[in-house]
């Protein structure tokens, strides 16, 4: 996977927005939530995850590492993932995301 091809998974996505790396953290986010996130020192993205147990096992599978500064529920995804895994990885944490945005933001995507 290269950086075109997450920023294309990501976009196909209602509200999905990119972040302006040069005054924020490098992102993807909906109704200015974050759901996927770079990092100029890791090779690979963020996601979000449903659990701190949900991200463990997809640690101790080694489809996923810790993610570096985030929360222990977010994950780090290497860039060489396939794309199937990649599409599930970012439309998991993009749901998650939204479904804590309140019901009139959620609307207005």
């Amino acid at each position: 996977m290269t950086r075109d091809d997450i920023d294309a998974l990501c976009k196909t996505h209602a509200g999905a927005t990119a972040a302006d790396p040069t005054t924020e953290l490098d992102s993807w986010k909906v109704g200015g939530k974050m759901f996927v996130c770079f990092g100029d020192r890791i090779d690979g993205f963020c996601t979000k995850t449903d659990s701190i147990e949900t991200a463990q096992m997809l640690i101790d599978a080694g489809a996923a590492t810790k993610a570096p500064y985030f929360h222990k529920s977010w994950v780090l995804v290497s860039m060489d993932v396939d794309s199937d895994e990649a599409a599930h990885r970012i439309a998991t944490s993009y749901d998650i995301v939204r479904k804590g945005l309140t019901k009139r933001v959620r609307d207005a995507l």
